[in-house]
């Protein structure tokens, strides 16, 4: 009875060929994916969505024990949405030293964290020579944590500008030194129009997959991520969500997606929009999971879904929770509500009271204990 009715949702929706597609573990496309944004049973996309999560990854949600390091705010961008970024000398700029930075890992380290997460702006005077003793001297002090760090627009900075080398070069330097994986950010919505209208300045979309792409080719792991809610269409997302899916097909070196909504406070375009809510934000991750058949973990960020929606998440596409996430700072500046961080035993109950099986994972998304 049960699955006669969820065909009869399918049927009525309209999703029936494409129902067929995702229990044959076939891939959808780009049209199947605007039909699941469009479609008025957001609970029949999440049925699809559950059954990936399901395929992929059983019924294991897992999370890791990090803590953000942000060395710098000072950027020389003006990204619209960013309630982060501040120029050298404004009121609220910090830049930390190198030292001051090793001190914040060395604290997480002896607190059993296994994770250093780290991003900044776009500074315009630290010498590169900064970046790599940051990420030695973590490595130094800090056996076994593990250092994710510069997203690619960081990346395109620092061998551009500052260090004046290479893409390549730059990122083997900053492996050499002991850098485990690069952050997804600074990938927003891909589509040219809705980049100038939000982040004008910044890398385009082929800069920030070729950045990845190196990266891969390297031997190495990444994660990537979509900023919806603010200007973009379901078509934009759609086209987002294809670029991952080809970079992925080409390299193989997503771990993870992790989507995100817009944070509307603070920033240039509060004025004339408002946080999308829960029923957004669980679509937009159901489809990204049906979508995504090549990335193996989609995770349901908590800063900015707050934990209630991702508890619901597990049930729509998501099998990660992130981390334990002490000090963020991006997303809180922008208006999120939700804590600073979390402990492992709140994580833990969260994802039980989903009805899932907790696990610790490592950066590389492979469970260390469950």
């Amino acid at each position: 009875m049960e699955s006669l009715l969820t065909a009869r949702a399918f049927e009525q929706n309209g999703l029936s060929a494409i129902a067929e597609k995702v229990f044959a573990g076939e891939r959808i496309d780009e049209a199947d994916a605007l039909a699941l944004y469009q479609c008025p049973d957001l609970n029949a996309v999440g049925l699809l969505a559950n059954h990936v999560r399901e395929r992929l990854n059983g019924n294991v949600t897992t999370y890791i024990l990090n803590r953000y390091l942000n060395y710098s705010n000072v950027c020389i961008l003006s990204c619209q949405f960013c309630a982060f970024y501040r120029r050298a000398g404004q009121d609220g700029a910090f830049e930390l030293s190198v030292s001051e930075v090793v001190e914040k890992a060395k604290e997480a380290h002896a607190q059993g964290l296994t994770e250093v997460h780290s991003v900044g702006g776009l500074h315009p005077k630290l010498p590169f020579s900064y970046y790599l003793e940051m990420v030695s001297g973590i490595k130094a002090a800090c056996p076994g944590l593990r250092v994710k760090a510069f997203t690619a627009v960081e990346i395109r900075h620092l061998a551009e500008r500052i260090a004046k080398k290479p893409i390549r070069e730059t990122l083997q330097l900053l492996k050499d030194a002991g850098l485990d994986s690069l952050t997804g950010g600074g990938a927003e919505i891909f589509d040219p129009e809705i980049r100038d209208r939000i982040c004008r300045g910044k890398e385009s979309a082929e800069e920030w997959l070729d950045v990845h792409r190196t990266w891969h080719q390297l031997g190495m792991t990444s994660t990537c991520t979509m900023l919806y809610g603010h200007l973009e269409e379901a078509r934009h997302r759609v086209d987002h969500l294809r670029r991952l899916r080809d970079l992925q097909d080409e390299t193989g070196g997503f771990n993870a997606i992790v989507p995100f909504a817009y944070e509307p406070e603070n920033n240039q375009l509060s004025a004339t929009l408002r946080r999308v809510g829960g029923r957004e934000d669980l679509r937009n991750i159901a489809v990204a999971r049906i979508y995504l058949d090549n990335i193996p973990h989609l995770t349901a960020y908590w800063v900015s879904l707050g934990m209630s929606i991702a508890q619901i998440a597990q049930s729509f596409g998501a099998d990660d929770l992130h981390g334990t996430i002490r000090e963020e700072l991006i997303f809180h500046m922008a208006g999120s509500k939700t804590p600073q961080e979390q402990t492992s035993a709140r994580m833990e109950k969260a994802i039980r009271e989903a009805g899932r099986e907790p696990a610790r994972r490592d950066t590389f998304y492979r469970v260390t204990s469950s």
